[in-house]
């Protein structure tokens, strides 16, 4: 079975399905400021969603002094997870409160 590391800012917590890493960071971490937008979301998933789904790859590279390979590492951590989850339970956690996992 596949355990998914959480990896923000050094957390190396894991959990055995996608869904409960993402209420994890959507619940137990910061949540971060857009360098592009300013809007605020949560880190992790939901931050990498946002930045590529809302804006272009050069607005992402200029606003965080990415590289190429750190655009390609956090795609394909979006899309391992979005083939992974079912988001409609983690809406359903993070909207109801029930964080528990």
């Amino acid at each position: 079975m596949t355990r998914w590391e959480c990896a923000i800012d050094g957390d190396d917590r894991q959990f055995d399905s996608v869904e409960d890493l993402i209420v994890h960071q959507s619940t137990d971490h910061e949540r971060i400021t857009c360098q592009v937008c300013g809007t605020v979301i949560p880190d992790g998933y939901f931050a990498i969603k946002h930045a590529f789904d809302e804006h272009s790859r050069a607005e992402y590279v200029r606003a965080y002094d990415a590289s190429a390979g750190d655009v390609r590492r956090r795609e394909s951590v979006k899309e391992a997870i979005e083939a992974a989850a079912d988001m409609g339970t983690v809406i359903d956690r993070l909207e109801s409160g029930d964080g528990a996992y």
